[in-house]
């Protein structure tokens, strides 16, 4: 344990060290905050990556200019879990403001540390904790799902594919993975009502080769899309429809949390992501660090959903076709309205009358 902290210290320190202050000309108020991860880190191209934007937003910064990233704010990867505790540790010894840990693997460890230390603020994203020194953030993520998975559908009909067929590849089973799985399938059959959606849990974040093997079995045995909420994992998902479309097959990825697109080039400008579901991890975040700026900061829970732009779809792939898009934003309306209702959980989900079976799903 001494060892594990003692290199973090290093690597925290040299980050201090070397880097220079930001640009927000005072807007932060001198709020240091720090972002711990999973072992994909802040370059995942997804979930940690939004809330690093949510972070940069909040001091003014940009990617390519993170500029007061080793004075007011930072990122820690922990590469494996057993880091979780340490990591925790080391940023309260720091004396940062805010520390902010993002998906469900990080709750018991953030839950003890708010427990030892209740004057330390702490925000976690994916989970909710009852403790009066953390926020907690969720998101309806069966929403923007549903949408991702109606625009799939949708586009396989517009394609002229027979009977299509799609796929879910989760990361780490859990209630917010459900959540995804569930609003996914039935956006699918709210299109097409006796569609096959296959199912495949990778149990790592970090995995892409499994995701990468899996889905290329699946293109192959005639899968449309594939959606993947699987974190890092979910990139093999991309690589493997990169492949397939360079080599002329129509089939699709669809990304998570942040905007895949980019993820998705091949040959110029054309990408492999169709579409992306969108979950503004950012939005928790600057509301966090306002929150602890503004002295109003207080342990409680925020919900993020369609209605508040908390998730949705992207649509700037233009291989997405323009009918789609607006059918999908009417369909968007509906689920607000609660004229088209989407169930959260896998037991409401299973009591629909065509939802089919799920093995790997689990709503605890």
């Amino acid at each position: 344990m001494k060892k594990v902290l003692a290199v973090s210290m290093c690597l925290l320190v040299a980050g201090f060290a070397f880097a220079a202050g930001g640009r927000d000309g005072g807007a932060s108020g001198g709020v240091r905050s720090i972002l711990l991860t999973d072992a994909t880190g802040i370059d995942d191209a997804s979930f940690n990556a939004a809330a690093w934007r949510g972070m940069l937003q909040f001091y003014g910064d940009t990617w390519a200019n993170p500029a007061g990233r080793g004075r007011l704010y930072e990122a820690m990867t922990a590469a494996t879990m057993a880091m979780y505790d340490p990591n925790l540790a080391l940023a309260v010894d720091e004396g940062f403001d805010l520390i902010i840990t993002t998906g469900f693997t990080w709750a018991d460890a953030t839950a003890r540390s708010a427990a030892a230390n209740p004057r330390q603020n702490y925000l976690i994203v994916d989970v909710v904790l009852d403790n009066p020194n953390i926020m907690s953030a969720t998101f309806a993520e069966h929403e923007g799902s549903f949408l991702v998975g109606a625009a799939a559908a949708l586009q396989a009909i517009e394609s002229g594919v027979t009977n299509p067929r799609f796929g879910f590849i989760g990361g780490i089973a859990g209630a917010v993975i459900t959540r995804f799985h569930v609003g996914f399938v039935q956006g699918v059959r709210s299109v097409l009502p006796n569609a096959d959606v296959l199912e495949f849990y990778v149990n790592d974040w970090g995995n892409p080769a499994a995701a990468l093997l899996q889905a290329r079995n699946w293109y192959n045995d005639g899968v449309f899309a594939i959606f993947s909420a699987a974190g890092g994992s979910g990139n093999g998902t991309i690589q493997a429809a990169i492949e397939m479309r360079q080599a002329g097959r129509n089939v699709w990825a669809i990304g998570v949390d942040s905007d895949q697109f980019e993820s998705g080039i091949y040959d110029g400008r054309n990408s492999a992501v169709l579409t992306s579901m969108l979950k503004q991890v950012e939005a928790p975040v600057v509301y966090a660090l306002n929150a602890v700026r503004d002295g109003t900061f207080s342990g409680r829970n925020l919900t993020f959903g369609l209605a508040d732009n908390g998730v949705g779809f992207s649509d700037v792939n233009p291989a997405l076709s323009r009918g789609v898009v607006n059918q999908v934003n009417q369909i968007r309306q509906r689920v607000i309205s609660g004229e088209i209702p989407v169930a959260d959980t896998l037991a409401r989900a299973r009591m629909l009358p065509n939802f089919p079976n799920l093995v790997f799903a689990i709503d605890g």
